[in-house]
C-alpha cells in the first residue's frame, strides 16, 4: 500500500476515535501529522475531509432523532425547542470563530501549545469531576435556552487547539447542570452545526488546494474516520453509564507531559515538524 494511503488511514482512524472523546482530536492530528511528516498544504484539506466524516457518523447514529426533529420542525414544540437550543449554543463559537479563526490557525496550531492545553484541560476535568453533581437536566430535551447558551460559551473555549471541543462542551454541561449522558449527547448534537460550519469555511478558504489526484487519499481517510467515529461514539455512551471522565483527564496529562518531555530531552525536534 502506498505510504501516503497508510498515513491517511492512520490519521482517519485517529480523528474518528478522538473527535467525540474529551481528549482533543485537533491536538492529536497536529501531533500525529507532525510525526508522520504530513503537514503540507494538502494535509490541511485532508483534515477537513476526515472531520466531516466523523460528523456524518454522528448523523447516522442519531438519524432517527434528526429525522423526527426535521419532520416536526415548525409544528411540534419539542422539535422547535431542540433546534433553538442547538442554534443558541452554536452562536458563541460561530461568532468568535469567525473573528479569530485566522489568528488561532496561524499562531496556536503547534505540538507544544497543544501539549500544554492537554495538560491544563486534564487538570480541569479532574477538578470538575471531583465536585458533587446534582443534575437539573436529565436529557437533552429538558434543557432551557440559558443552559444551552452557557454550554455554547464553554464550547467556544475549544477554539484553542488541544482543549477539545467535546471535552469543553461535556465539562461545561456538567458544570451547568446536565446529567452525564445529556452533556455527552448535547455535545454530539452541537458538533453537527459547529463542525459543518467550520468545514464549509475551511473548504472555502482552501478551495484552491483541492486536487483530483488526492481523491484516493482523502477517500481512505474519510472511510477510516467514519467507521472509527461510529464505534467510538457507541463505546463512549456505554462507558459513561458507569464511569466518570477521569480516565480521559489522566490520559491528557500523561500524553501532554510526554510531548513536552520529548521536546525538553531532544527526542523530537518539534520545530522541524
Amino acid at each position: 500500500m502506498d505510504l501516503l494511503l497508510i498515513k491517511a488511514v492512520i490519521l482517519g482512524i485517529l480523528e474518528g476515535l478522538t473527535e467525540f472523546l474529551p481528549i482533543s482530536s485537533t491536538g492529536h492530528l497536529i501531533i500525529a501529522g507532525s510525526l508522520l511528516g504530513y503537514t503540507d498544504e494538502t494535509s490541511r484539506v485532508f483534515k477537513i475531509v476526515i472531520q466531516l466524516a466523523a460528523i456524518l457518523a454522528i448523523c447516522w447514529e442519531y438519524r432517527r432523532k434528526l429525522i423526527d426533529v426535521t419532520a416536526g420542525l415548525g409544528r411540534e414544540p419539542a422539535a422547535n425547542r431542540f433546534v433553538l437550543h442547538v442554534l443558541v449554543a452554536f452562536m458563541p463559537a460561530a461568532v468568535l470563530g469567525f473573528l479569530f479563526h485566522g489568528i488561532i490557525k496561524t499562531y496556536l496550531f503547534n505540538p507544544l501549545t497543544v501539549a500544554g492545553a492537554l495538560i491544563v484541560g486534564g487538570v480541569i476535568i479532574l477538578v470538575i469531576e471531583r465536585r458533587n453533581h446534582t443534575p437539573r437536566y436529565e436529557t437533552t430535551d429538558d434543557l432551557d435556552w440559558r443552559a444551552a447558551l452557557k454550554v455554547g460559551f464553554a464550547q467556544a473555549i475549544a477554539m484553542f487547539p488541544g482543549v477539545s471541543r467535546s471535552g469543553a462542551t461535556i465539562m461545561g454541561g456538567l458544570v451547568f447542570g446536565l446529567s452525564r449522558r445529556a452533556a455527552t449527547e448535547f455535545s454530539f448534537f452541537l458538533a453537527i452545526p459547529t463542525m459543518i460550519a467550520a468545514t464549509a469555511y475551511d473548504v472555502y478558504k482552501n478551495w484552491a488546494l483541492l486536487r483530483v489526484e488526492d481523491l484516493p487519499v482523502f477517500a481512505a481517510g474519510f472511510v477510516a474516520s467514519f467507521l472509527a467515529a461510529f464505534f467510538s461514539v457507541r463505546w463512549l455512551l456505554r462507558y459513561i453509564s458507569s464511569h466518570t471522565f477521569e480516565l480521559f483527564a489522566w490520559y491528557r496529562i500523561v500524553f501532554g507531559l510526554f510531548v513536552l518531555a520529548s521536546a525538553w530531552f531532544g527526542w523530537v525536534d518539534w520545530a522541524d515538524h
